[in-house]
């Protein structure tokens, strides 16, 4: 039976607690496109993404509208484009398939399209380098592409070259793209245990183990869940838990039904629903207001890890139980320019980079969205990785690290993007160096407990 009172309620949080679709994603497998020239294979990749996805903005309006349902973003994930260009020789060329695929989500009207990705978790091949030795001019030339490179694995260990390769990359992106704060560094992320299915951006790809074409979506709602702990202020732990539970399954519940509507209508497999607490920087819409509303003056001082872990499994349980295909990510972001809490903690310096990483070891991804200043080391930046990297791989999950050493800012500056990305207050690293250390490269072997065969 229908429930009016649970109609209501979802009613009023669309309209006043933020809750959102944050975006349906489309993810398109380009292995077909494969070939040793360059512009066959660009052909190729625009005539498929335009054919699979020429009716999903549309479609994902047309639900928006009839169910009332805000659906902030669509977007398309692809296969990592090191994999459809191994057979080019050039990194020009795979500047050219960069355009190619920001092309095709022009045509389609998307928001964005992740896959310009490398798997380097073991090694890498000459398509895995040539890939990630264009991706600063791909970023820099492109307006929707986004691209991520895996560095690890808790099977594989960390690919330590890889490593020092991305902290070179993204000062050379930075650089290139410094007449917009470096913006370029805002649409690449450095991944240990990528996951095959993320609906979100910058970090999605769409996974060999994937179908031909698939529907994922993800759902937000940090502003609903603050909201119906508002309603148990001073309550204990265990009432908190299950209050951030029944309002994931809502949340969760929802989003299932954008995901089936849309795969329905546009004769696309279901994939999964992504349960995500992104943020953005509207005042309500905001992780770091959860954490606040369990008792924290400010988020990122003491106890801020602790609720932390309790949001992100309680957000866990609460979607696994409204559906069997929770994937992607799923769980609390803690991107510090798209949250309004967390850019207010920055400016404090209540919030470090330091504390940012602790909190990593509990949250669903990892340093995201953090502005440093300009003048950062590639070593340095490495080493950041290297950090965030060993933390996903001994614990066996997924973390990532989205950096933008901002050309000509220092600590205290800030760094406005506009939009879902926001504003960035430039944050401070240690100044000792960590040369030696990225200099060594090889690799880091898995963990003892990764041999589970």
């Amino acid at each position: 039976m229908i429930n009016t009172r649970e109609i209501m309620e979802t009613i009023k949080m669309i309209s006043e607690e933020h809750l959102d679709v944050r975006t349906v994603t489309m993810g398109i497998s380009l292995l077909s496109c494969a070939g040793s020239d360059i512009d066959t294979v660009c052909e190729r990749i625009y005539d498929k993404i335009t054919h699979q996805a020429e009716n999903l903005v549309k479609t994902a309006k047309s639900i928006e509208t009839e169910f009332g349902i805000p659906i902030i973003n669509k977007r398309i994930s692809v296969t990592p484009a090191a994999l459809v260009c191994e057979a080019i020789k050039d990194s020009d060329s795979f500047v050219k398939v960069a355009k190619a695929l920001d092309r095709a989500a022009k045509t389609t009207g998307v928001d964005f399209i992740g896959g310009f990705s490398a798997l380097v978790h073991k090694g890498a091949t000459c398509g895995d380098n040539l890939l990630i030795d264009s991706i600063p001019e791909a970023l820099a030339s492109t307006d929707k592409l986004c691209a991520s490179v895996n560095v690890g694995t808790t099977k594989a260990g960390l690919n330590m070259d890889a490593v020092k390769k991305m902290g070179e990359v993204i000062k050379k992106a930075a650089e290139l793209t410094k007449d917009k704060d470096g913006f370029g560094c805002a649409k690449l992320v450095v991944f240990c245990n990528a996951v095959e299915d993320n609906p979100f951006m910058a970090g999605a790809f769409h996974g060999v183990g994937e179908p031909d074409c698939v529907i994922n979506v993800g759902v937000s709602g940090p502003g609903v869940v603050k909201c119906a702990l508002e309603k148990v202020r001073g309550a204990d732990f265990g009432t908190v838990a299950d209050t951030i539970k029944n309002t994931a399954f809502k949340v969760t519940r929802m989003g299932q039904l954008v995901a089936q509507e849309a795969s329905r209508r546009l004769g696309v497999p279901f994939g999964i629903v992504d349960l995500s607490l992104a943020p953005t920087p509207a005042v309500g819409d905001s992780v770091a207001y959860i954490l606040e509303e369990m008792g924290l003056e400010q988020c990122g001082t003491h106890g801020t890890t602790a609720a932390l872990a309790l949001l992100n499994d309680a957000v866990k349980k609460g979607g696994v139980m409204a559906t069997s295909y929770v994937g992607g990510l799923s769980g609390a972001f803690i991107p510090v320019s798209e949250d309004a809490g967390m850019i207010a903690a920055a400016k404090a310096g209540v919030l470090s980079l330091d504390k940012l990483e602790a909190m990593t070891c509990v949250c669903s991804v990892g340093l995201d969205m953090i502005c440093i200043p300009g003048d950062t080391s590639a070593e340095t930046i490495s080493a950041i990785i290297a950090d965030e990297a060993a933390i996903g791989m001994i614990n066996n999950k997924t973390t990532a690290v989205r950096v933008i050493p901002a050309p000509g800012k220092k600590v205290g500056d800030i760094v406005e993007f506009g939009g879902l990305l926001g504003t960035g207050p430039v944050m401070a690293v240690n100044q000792k160096s960590s040369a030696d250390f990225i200099a060594r490269g090889g690799r880091i072997p898995a963990p003892i407990h990764s041999l589970r065969n």
